[in-house]
């Protein structure tokens, strides 16, 4: 599918408490360049129809240093998670279309990657850019049937000792309808061990709605790493 419709979703509203930093985690600079300007960056040429930029802690300083870059802002206050993060962008986003949810901490993340998961949703599919790594801890598993179907993501703090063997890990980037996204997110709950909202959530909501998941995985760690 063409890019025609796209939306680009960038998480930035953490704070980012392991940087021991008054400055906002996505404004910390790699190569001369803000980490979430990379994001950014990765993903212009896509010539999404919008990118909004989810701010939250440190907000003022995130909007002013992306001012000139024509994104749409939508603040996410106070941070209840990934979940309540992209319903704040809810109601800016096209109802057609695709939406491609990124992190703005994670700033080498491939142009080419984001296009290939574009093109394994389609425009109908919920489609996941995934990793198999041989230390997982931390990260959401991928939790698929006897046959290799996607069921669901698992948290690592809500996940039993089964589930978080499992080596492949959900990256914190999607790509999924955006009608139907809209009526995940209106459907997820806090109902977990951080009583938090999880976008991965609408992984199991897409399952029961017969929606096929699909995972791209890729191979080269450094590409989802925050």
């Amino acid at each position: 599918m063409a890019s025609q419709g796209l939306n680009v979703v960038v998480m930035a509203a953490g704070k980012g408490t392991r940087m021991k930093s008054a400055l906002p985690k996505v404004l910390h600079r790699l190569a001369g360049r803000s980490l979430v300007q990379h994001v950014l960056d990765a993903s212009a040429p896509l010539s999404a129809v919008r990118t909004v930029v989810i701010t939250g802690h440190g907000a003022d300083a995130v909007e002013q240093a992306l001012g000139a870059s024509g994104c749409v802002f939508a603040r996410q206050m106070p941070q209840l998670g990934t979940g309540h993060a992209v319903q704040q962008a809810a109601p800016v986003l096209a109802d057609d279309g695709i939406v491609v949810v990124l992190s703005g901490d994670v700033p080498l993340t491939q142009e080419d990657t984001v296009r290939a998961l574009v093109e394994h949703c389609g425009g109908t599919k919920l489609a996941l850019l995934t990793l198999q790594m041989d230390n997982p801890f931390g990260y959401g598993r991928i939790i698929r049937n006897g046959a290799g179907q996607v069921q669901r993501i698992v948290e690592q703090k809500d996940g039993a000792p089964g589930e978080l063997a499992v080596n492949e890990i959900y990256s914190g980037i999607m790509a999924a309808p955006a009608s139907l996204l809209k009526g995940w997110l209106a459907k997820i709950d806090n109902d977990n061990a951080q009583k938090e909202y999880y976008l991965t959530d609408v992984v199991k909501l897409a399952v029961t709605d017969g929606v096929p998941v699909v995972a791209h995985c890729i191979d080269d760690a450094v590409q989802v790493a925050g």
